[in-house]
C-alpha cells in the first residue's frame, strides 16, 4: 500500500490540464527515487500509459489559438457546445472534379473540435471512376478505410518494400500501418465512396508527388535522387505548380 504521505503528495498535486499531467508523471517519478518502491513504479506505468481523456473529459479545440504539434489548446467549457461534438461534412460528397478525379472530406481537430485530443478521426473518400487518392503517408496515425460504394483498390508498402494490395468491396476493411505509403483508386467503371478513420485527431498528410514536384525543391536535386530525367520532372513540376 501507498503511505499515507506519499498519498497526500500525490492529491495535491492532482493534473488540471496536460501540462500539468506531465509535470505529474515527473513528480510520481521523484518519489519513485526517494523512496525505492517498486509497487509504485506499477501506478506510475499506469499513468503514462493514459490518455488524455483520463485527466480531462474532453479538450474541445480552441480554433482561435494557434496549432501545436500536440494539437490546439483547450476551449474554455463555459464555451463548449454540443456542436463543437457533431460533424455533418461528411453527408455531402466532395468534388471530384480535379487532376486526380477524386476528394477528401475531412473531419481532423479543424473541422471537429470535438476530436481534439481524443486520437480519432475521420474523412470521406470520393472518387469518380479512375479517381486516385496518390501515395502518401500520414505520420501521426493509423488508418482504417471502410468501402461503402464502388470498386476500390488500396495498398500500401512497408519498410521492408513488401507489397499489400487488395481490391476492395462494398462492406470492406483495410487498414494502413501509421507511416506507412499507401494509396487507394477507384476502379474503372466505377464511382467510389469510402470512409476512412485515424487514429488521431490530426493524423498529418504527405502527399509523395508533392513533396517532389510541387516545391521549388531544384530540378537537379530530384533528378539525382529519383533517377528520373530533366524533361519528366519538368513535366510534372508543371503539371503539380513546381518550380526551379
Amino acid at each position: 500500500l501507498i503511505s499515507l504521505s506519499i498519498y497526500t503528495h500525490i492529491q495535491t498535486n492532482l493534473p488540471c490540464s496536460q501540462t500539468s499531467h506531465n509535470k505529474f508523471l515527473l513528480i510520481l517519478a521523484k518519489i519513485f527515487l526517494k523512496k525505492k518502491m517498486f509497487k509504485f513504479l506499477f501506478l506510475f506505468s499506469i499513468l503514462i500509459l493514459s490518455s488524455d481523456a483520463a485527466v480531462q473529459d474532453f479538450c474541445v479545440a480552441d480554433l482561435k489559438a494557434p496549432e501545436s504539434p500536440s494539437g490546439y489548446s483547450c476551449k474554455s467549457v463555459t464555451n463548449v457546445t454540443v456542436d463543437d461534438f457533431v460533424f455533418s461534412g461528411l453527408s455531402t460528397a466532395g468534388n471530384t472534379a480535379s487532376i486526380i478525379n477524386a476528394a477528401v472530406t475531412p473531419a481532423f481537430a479543424a473541422q471537429f473540435p470535438g476530436v481534439n485530443g481524443l486520437g480519432i478521426s475521420a474523412a470521406r473518400l470520393d472518387l469518380a471512376a479512375g479517381g486516385v487518392i496518390p501515395f502518401h503517408t500520414h505520420p501521426g496515425a493509423s488508418e482504417i478505410l471502410l468501402v461503402v460504394q464502388g470498386s476500390i483498390t488500396a495498398g500500401f508498402v512497408s519498410s521492408a518494400n513488401s507489397v499489400y494490395l487488395k481490391t476492395l468491396k462494398k462492406g470492406d476493411l483495410m487498414v494502413f500501418p501509421q507511416g506507412l505509403l499507401h494509396f487507394q483508386v477507384s476502379d474503372a467503371g466505377y464511382t467510389s465512396v469510402g470512409y476512412v478513420f485515424f487514429s488521431s485527431s490530426n493524423p498529418g498528410l504527405q502527399i509523395t508527388d508533392f513533396a517532389l514536384f510541387a516545391n521549388d525543391l531544384p530540378t537537379k536535386l530530384v533528378g539525382a535522387t529519383t533517377f528520373l530525367d530533366e524533361a519528366t520532372i519538368k513535366k510534372l513540376k508543371g503539371v503539380l505548380g513546381g518550380t526551379n
